[in-house]
């Protein structure tokens, strides 16, 4: 789908997680146009790096960044970002939160510690997040124990999701554009 003429503006969000936590499908689902994708074909020389444990059916990972593209408008536009998971690769987390105005953090709560960076990240550049849990099969946190085991503020959003399912990405996406609305009005914007 071609970028409509009646675009004007653009917003940039950012999905980042830990490795494997379904960044790639979660912008795969929802963009509207076909994503660009870095995926690769996971190889020996990654083994002992890239840890995969949880991680059957992983067989692919992100090694620079996805990008996807929702209309919000005729005139605004959502740029989505997804970040590579891996610590490897987090050193391009610092191009992709430029201009950025907020970022879903993505989480597997079979793997919980893998989340922590992204949110100590996103609390140094002060930008406005929410937390989506992805709902694997054996996912056995509520949102409020996930909260509590991530430690964020009860003003962060934290919601489920099924990253495959396009319904779902976009309420996450939703309840990002709406926090972030909600901030700007609060700090006496938009309004």
């Amino acid at each position: 789908m071609p970028l409509r003429s009646t675009a004007a503006d653009g917003v940039k969000i950012v999905i980042v997680g830990g490795f494997g936590v379904g960044k790639t499908t979660l912008v795969r689902a929802v963009s509207e146009i076909r994503p660009l994708s870095t995926e690769e074909t996971m190889t020996e020389a990654g083994r002992g790096i890239d840890i995969t444990t949880g991680l059957v059916d992983k067989t692919s990972t992100t090694v620079a960044f996805d990008f996807g593209r929702v209309s919000l408008t005729d005139e605004l536009v959502l740029y989505l970002f997804g970040a590579p998971g891996q610590q490897r690769f987090w050193f391009l987390w610092d191009r992709l939160f430029a201009g950025t105005l907020g970022a879903v953090v993505l989480v597997d709560t079979r793997r919980i510690e893998d989340s922590w960076y992204a949110i100590d990240r996103l609390e140094q550049y002060g930008m406005p997040f929410i937390v989506a849990r992805n709902n694997f099969p054996g996912t056995a946190h509520g949102l409020g124990e996930l909260r509590e085991a991530l430690s964020v503020h009860d003003t962060v959003p934290v919601v489920e999701c099924d990253a495959r399912q396009r319904s779902s990405a976009k309420y996450v996406l939703i309840t990002l554009v709406h926090h972030l609305y909600t901030m700007s009005r609060a700090r006496g914007g938009y309004g």
